[in-house]
């Protein structure tokens, strides 16, 4: 058994990602102001930066140095922290609860948070295409990170998860499509973290797999644990109601499986996963901790 202390990773991690964000963000004292009080209403509502602190496992698995990741890791919390934006709004899953808070539409007005959502999404790239980071990390590799970034965040990750998932409310998804749903909304940015750690830190081919293989089993595992907390967790635990899944009829592993299944198959996902750390050795402990955790957390 691992002493190896996953939470107090995280909140490093989290530390980090955060001091980069705060400098990333415009100030709210900047007009206008509403738009960038917004957008640091969301960003700093909470979470436990599981992205960011994959993009830092991923590249301290491969260098022994994590920090070449934190710009990346950064950008795709942006990006996570868009899509929580525009996912709850009312045409969508209309939340009125997100880690404990009032969501970005309730506290700030529906126009104000799309446009909020925008703007970390496009502000995102414009972060990684600064002229700092140009001097930092070689032209192949910035561009490799934006792609890996760009596909998964758009029309062939993140949002055609999204597309399905609003599809398929109140239809009966089999195992295939509900796997396609949950590897493109979740899985995508998630990979994506991995990856671009891996990148950041220069891995070989060989790394890369791993790491890709590895992330594949972490993204699909933690949108089947959020599944099966949107049954049996709480909401004072969660931050945001439970059993919203259920009310919008959306395709989910409990309702498709079942719920003893669906946790047999959250077993299998982190078991795997761990499997693609071995070539890493002790390096590759932050990835193994963190794919545990997120098959054993409770919000």
């Amino acid at each position: 058994m691992s002493d190896f202390d996953v939470n107090a990773y995280l909140l490093r991690c989290a530390a980090l990602a955060e001091d980069f964000a705060g400098n990333v963000l415009r100030p709210e004292r900047q007009l206008p102001s509403e738009l960038y009080s917004a957008m640091r209403y969301s960003f700093f509502a909470g979470g436990k930066r599981i992205r960011p602190a994959l993009a830092y496992a991923a590249a301290e698995a491969v260098s022994g140095d994590g920090t070449s990741s934190i710009p990346f890791g950064v950008a795709i919390e942006m990006i996570h922290t868009y899509s929580l934006i525009h996912d709850d709004l009312p045409s969508m899953d209309d939340d009125e609860l997100r880690r404990g808070k009032p969501t970005c539409h309730v506290k700030y007005g529906e126009a104000m948070a799309i446009l909020a959502g925008d703007a970390l999404l496009a502000d995102a790239f414009a972060m990684l295409t600064e002229e700092g980071m140009a001097g930092r990390y070689p032209a192949d590799t910035l561009i490799k990170c934006i792609k890996e970034i760009s596909l998964a965040a758009g029309g062939v990750g993140m949002v055609a998860g999204q597309a399905v998932d609003i599809l398929s409310e109140g239809q009966t998804l089999d195992l295939p499509a509900l796997e396609f749903l949950h590897t493109h909304k979740t899985g995508a940015l998630i990979r994506a973290s991995v990856m671009t750690g891996g990148l950041s830190a220069k891995a070989s081919a060989s790394e890369l797999e791993a790491l890709g293989r590895y992330a594949d089993r972490v993204g699909l595992a933690f949108q089947v644990a959020d599944d099966i907390l949107d049954v049996v967790g709480d909401t004072e635990t969660l931050g945001k109601p439970v059993g919203s899944d259920e009310g919008l009829s959306k395709a989910t592993y409990p309702s498709v499986m079942g719920l003893a299944e669906a946790r047999k198959r959250l077993v299998e996902l982190i078991d795997e996963a761990n499997e693609f750390t071995i070539p890493f050795g002790e390096r590759g402990e932050p990835l193994r901790a963190i794919a545990t955790f997120v098959g054993s957390r409770n919000n």
